[in-house]
């Protein structure tokens, strides 16, 4: 499932524009090819999209779902990615309002919507709730089978957690086919899923699985395709992320990039925590990738970084230190696009 290309959308923000709790809404934004009609955050209604964030679209931002109703939405995303994935309080009356309204709903967040019965019996014909989140079934655990694919299998890796991973997989994904290439991209998370729809909500997935879902999904996919770019989660410097190494165990990736964000030095939500030299945390990401598919040699052959933060001068600077320092191809790939990123990929035999 994915979000429909001809429904309209309106993206439910509060308080999610300024920051990376709203990165499930802003990914849908900048990436979907769906018409999104209104953008509900009170903080900023009456604003510019374009000013607030930089993404070249033109959407009106509303106070609330009532007034986005004018524009005629057709589905509500709840666009915020909060800690823990609860739904807050003051959104339980948006969601109503938007099912009220005859709008279905799409859900990324760990709180199901589906199951409640006070919002179902809201439902009319031709209305759904989709609960992105969710294990799918006849799971196994991995047994490092992807590693027989021919296909190059890409796979995001980060320095911390929400910094950019699912962006640089979706454009080295259109750069590829953008060249003729045979490129999938495997979504591993609840926005990935919304924008394309293949792929798993690994965080859904009980850990015994984890890798074994990934692996499910690589190799549907991975016989009929050239290139699989395999969107990343976590970051193996995080002490409370789970992701990151069942992705490398089910996908047994090819090559790896890695995403960093410019300037930063510490873990964000846990400033105790350093970012060790960048040269040190590939080496960590090789290691730990050879070993996860039994000691072959897996690369990380890139560096994505994220300059979101910086003006154009500073963000080349950056990106010729980040060369300088690693040795590796580097480019803010969503400013400036993923082509020095994917000559690097396809480089690499």
């Amino acid at each position: 499932m994915r979000l429909a290309l001809n429904q309209r959308i309106a993206v439910l923000l509060h308080e999610g524009l300024d920051g990376t709790g709203g990165k499930t809404g802003l990914s849908i934004l900048r990436y979907s090819e769906s018409p999104i009609v209104a953008v509900i955050d009170r903080e900023s209604s009456g604003k510019s999209l374009l000013e607030l964030t930089g993404i070249k679209r033109d959407v009106p931002i509303v106070a609330s779902v009532a007034s986005a109703l004018h524009f005629q939405p057709e589905v509500l995303v709840i666009g915020i990615a909060p800690k823990g994935g609860a739904i807050p309080d003051d959104y339980w009356i948006e969601i109503k309002d938007a099912l009220k309204a005859g709008m279905s709903i799409v859900n990324g967040l760990h709180t199901p919507l589906a199951n409640i019965p006070e919002l179902n019996a809201l439902l009319k014909p031709g209305q759904l709730i989709w609960d992105v989140r969710k294990e799918p079934g006849n799971l196994d655990i991995a047994s490092g089978i992807a590693r027989t694919l021919p296909c190059r299998r890409i796979l995001t890796v980060g320095t911390d957690m929400a910094i950019g991973k699912m962006s640089t997989s979706l454009e080295l994904h259109w750069a590829a086919k953008l060249r003729g290439w045979r490129s999938k991209f495997l979504a591993t998370g609840q926005t990935g899923l919304m924008l394309e729809g293949d792929g798993v909500a690994l965080d859904a997935v009980r850990v015994d699985f984890a890798a074994g879902a990934v692996e499910q999904i690589v190799m549907r996919f991975g016989k009929n395709y050239d290139i699989l770019q395999i969107e990343g989660q976590g970051s193996l410097l995080h002490p409370g992320s789970t992701a990151t190494l069942p992705l490398i165990r089910g996908s047994q990736p090819t090559q790896m990039i890695l995403v960093h964000k410019a300037g930063q030095t510490h873990i964000k939500n846990c400033p105790q925590v350093e970012i060790p030299p960048l040269p040190e945390v590939i080496k960590l990401y090789e290691t730990v990738a050879s070993a996860g598919g039994a000691f072959g040699t897996v690369p990380v052959v890139g560096v994505a970084l994220n300059t979101k933060d910086l003006d154009e001068i500073a963000a080349k600077e950056a990106i010729a230190q980040t060369i300088n320092q690693t040795g590796l191809p580097c480019t803010d790939p969503v400013r400036f696009g993923a082509g020095v990123l994917l000559d690097a990929v396809m480089s690499r035999s």
